[in-house]
């Protein structure tokens, strides 16, 4: 079953469940900012637990590049904090000259030095998966949000927010979340990678594919493999169909989360 009209329904959903913002809700949800000027060629990935399950999304993403048609060498760092807030990080000392990137290894672990400067053109952040929600918390992501792009953008550094997924008991998250990191994102020029979305659609078309962990709450393989190629599809603004790196999951169902990934981003990014 295709839901090509998903991110407007969960946009109703919002409109109808979060107080002082209903009445714009669905003028707000659509996102300023649809593309970066050029693709990324080295990301910085802030985040938490969501973030380093799995051997870390930003490994496969960097995999799943590396195998499209063209194939992309991207380099990726990823900084997390268990159970982190985004205001938990300090986006400040990570960008500095000279500090976090300088040097990093090859496939044959050897040593590389990057050139001197700035180490990364794009910084992909997340926050704690309620904390965007959470009636006391929801501030403080804002806050951070804005006041992180701010770091990065004076550093040369693209800010990009990545919207997490409801846990697998608490649909209504969905909406909720995809309402205030869109905010973010429009408030601070920051590209937003629907995650969250690609979870609920894929969860609608095939609710048997398991994307959540034991816990509920952290992604099985398959939902980090699916927050990847929904990464790559928001990031180089492209169908991750032709990329055959599968993370060890069955071909045919790598192939589902790679075209969900792609029709998520085309209905949230309005193309």
């Amino acid at each position: 079953m295709r839901l090509p009209s998903l991110f407007r329904i969960l946009v109703v959903l919002a409109s109808t469940a979060l107080g002082p913002l209903a009445a714009s809700a669905q003028t707000e949800l659509k996102p300023a900012r649809t593309t970066l000027a050029t693709p990324p060629a080295a990301i910085l990935w802030v985040g938490n637990s969501f973030f380093y399950y799995n051997n870390s999304l930003h490994n496969h993403f960097n995999r799943l590049a590396a195998s499209g048609q063209p194939a992309v060498r991207v380099r990726g760092t990823s900084v997390t904090i268990s159970g982190s807030g985004l205001d938990w990080h300090d986006l400040e000392s990570l960008v500095r000259e000279g500090g976090l990137g300088r040097y990093s290894f090859t496939t044959d672990n050897e040593v590389r030095f990057n050139p001197p400067g700035r180490q990364y053109d794009t910084a992909v952040m997340m926050d704690c998966s309620q904390c965007p929600i959470h009636p006391r918390l929801q501030a403080a992501f804002h806050a951070a949000a804005k006041r992180h792009s701010a770091t990065l953008t004076k550093a040369g550094i693209r800010p990009v927010l990545f919207m997490s997924w409801a846990y697998q008991d608490k649909p209504d998250m969905t909406a909720q979340l995809a309402e205030q990191y869109t905010l973010a994102g429009k408030a601070n020029d920051a590209l937003v990678i629907p995650a969250g979305l690609a979870f609920a659609r894929a969860l609608a078309q095939r609710p048997a594919v398991a994307l959540h962990d034991a816990d509920k709450r952290h992604p099985s393989l398959a939902g980090t493999y699916l927050a990847a190629a929904t990464a790559y599809a928001a990031l180089y603004r492209a169908s991750p169909a032709a990329c055959t790196y599968t993370a060890g999951l069955d071909a045919e169902t790598a192939r589902f989360l790679r075209t969900v990934a792609w029709e998520t981003a085309q209905a949230y990014f309005q193309r």
